[in-house]
């Protein structure tokens, strides 16, 4: 770790008024259980463990990643290493055995079974920050956000965050029960929140956790790996999108290279250069993608760079399909 990724190591951000002081990224563990193609468990385990040795605290998952598979594997990587980490729940939404998705549960009875289940998985007494993955237009946020206060009094969970939502929501969320963070999709090729959502995180002295950073490998020149690759079924990633933003990411390329950075870490930099009070979530799968994100704690961008690197990206596509995107509470106007 060089002298300048060591001074960034020590700077901490604090998640929300109420919530954890944590490293400046953290470790979103998603891609470890199978929605980006194959994975290794081994090579996953080594990947969180370096995380944690090298200074990530903030460790991300959810109960229906690989449905359970991501829980145990995160539990499994901490043993030993609890202590030192700041755990990130989402729950919530529904699978079934073929992998297909249900809707959202967010009712005060399935939130103390999914936490039950979660608890049982990590192999931990309590979590850190436990969140609903999306809105549930059936239940009332009040409802959901009581029931895990509930929790929180009575020591199964510390804090409470959110998940794409709107500020209507954010605001009727924090009035029931002080909120860390909201957990966002936000990138150079993803910047809605800035227009509304942000401000009032800002206001009512909410965090950001920001998924996505690297806009699910497309930044970096990834593309989907075969039939169990979920963005092969996003439209950035496909037919005529696909083809035009293959010349923006060719154009990203040759950006970074100029400042001697990879794609990932230029688009890891640019998130820490316009929102130093938020924690981008990289979704590294393996010790070699880690070590290149961790890079970007060395390079920091300037404001020209980064007004710069805003002009050249115009990606084309929607984040999600159609039918997601009209059901995403952050989305709506």
């Amino acid at each position: 770790m060089g002298t300048n990724e060591s001074k960034q190591a020590q700077r901490t951000v604090k998640l929300g008024s109420t919530g954890p002081e944590v490293f400046p990224l953290g470790l979103g563990c998603m891609g470890m259980s199978g929605m980006y193609g194959a994975t290794d468990d081994a090579e996953s385990i080594r990947t969180i463990q370096t995380a944690i040795d090298r200074g990530v605290t903030l460790i991300d998952t959810g109960d229906f990643y690989g449905m359970g598979h991501n829980e145990m594997l995160v539990g499994r990587a901490i043993v030993g290493r609890r202590e030192k980490v700041q755990l990130s729940v989402k729950f919530g939404a529904l699978r079934g055995p073929d992998n297909s998705w249900g809707g959202m549960d967010t009712r005060p009875a399935a939130v103390k079974n999914f936490v039950a289940y979660s608890l049982k998985r990590l192999g931990v007494d309590v979590i850190d920050i436990y969140r609903p993955a999306r809105l549930d237009p059936a239940v009332p946020i009040e409802d959901t956000i009581g029931a895990i206060a509930d929790l929180v009094k009575a020591g199964y969970v510390r804090h409470i965050g959110l998940s794409e939502v709107g500020v209507e929501t954010i605001r009727r969320a924090h009035r029931v029960h002080p909120i860390v963070d909201l957990q966002i999709e936000y990138a150079v090729s993803t910047r809605g929140p800035e227009a509304e959502i942000f401000p009032v995180l800002k206001e009512l002295g909410i965090s950001a956790t920001l998924y996505g950073v690297l806009s699910r490998g497309l930044l970096s020149g990834s593309k989907p790996q075969g039939k169990g690759d979920y963005r092969a079924y996003l439209p950035r990633f496909t037919g005529a999108n696909g083809e035009k933003n293959e010349d923006v990411v060719a154009a990203i390329h040759r950006f970074a290279q100029e400042r001697k950075l990879t794609p990932g870490q230029l688009a890891i930099a640019w998130v820490l250069a316009r929102q130093p009070a938020f924690v981008p979530v990289v979704g590294s799968k393996t010790v070699a993608q880690l070590d290149d994100a961790l890079g970007a704690l060395s390079r920091p961008l300037s404001k020209e760079d980064a007004a710069a690197l805003e002009s050249l990206v115009k990606i084309s596509g929607d984040r999600y399909g159609e039918e997601q995107m009209r059901h995403l509470d952050s989305e709506r106007r």
